[in-house]
């Protein structure tokens, strides 16, 4: 089965969630939530599934569970295909 690896740089409780753009390989990105007992971590994970139009079970957290730089397991995609939808998404 296809998977993609994603890092994140994630930026908690912005004003609203969104995308900001790509940074030396990673997608950075705010959300609204706070970095308390796993609400972060859940909002991206959320987040991410939306925007690349998969469920939510196919977006796993690999790595930085207590770190702004996360790295997500995007299962069913591949690499480019990751990159195509969300460069789609953020024109």
């Amino acid at each position: 089965m296809a998977f993609a690896d994603l890092r994140v740089h994630v930026q908690p409780r912005a004003s609203k969630s969104e995308v900001v753009g790509w940074r030396e390989g990673s997608l950075a990105v705010r959300l609204t939530a706070p970095p308390v007992e796993g609400a972060a971590n859940k909002a991206c994970r959320d987040f991410l599934a939306e925007l690349l139009g998969v469920r939510r079970a196919d977006v796993e957290l690999v790595s930085g569970d207590k770190s702004r730089e996360k790295r997500f397991r995007i299962h069913g995609l591949e690499d480019p295909e990751v990159r195509r939808r969300i460069d789609a998404r953020i024109g």
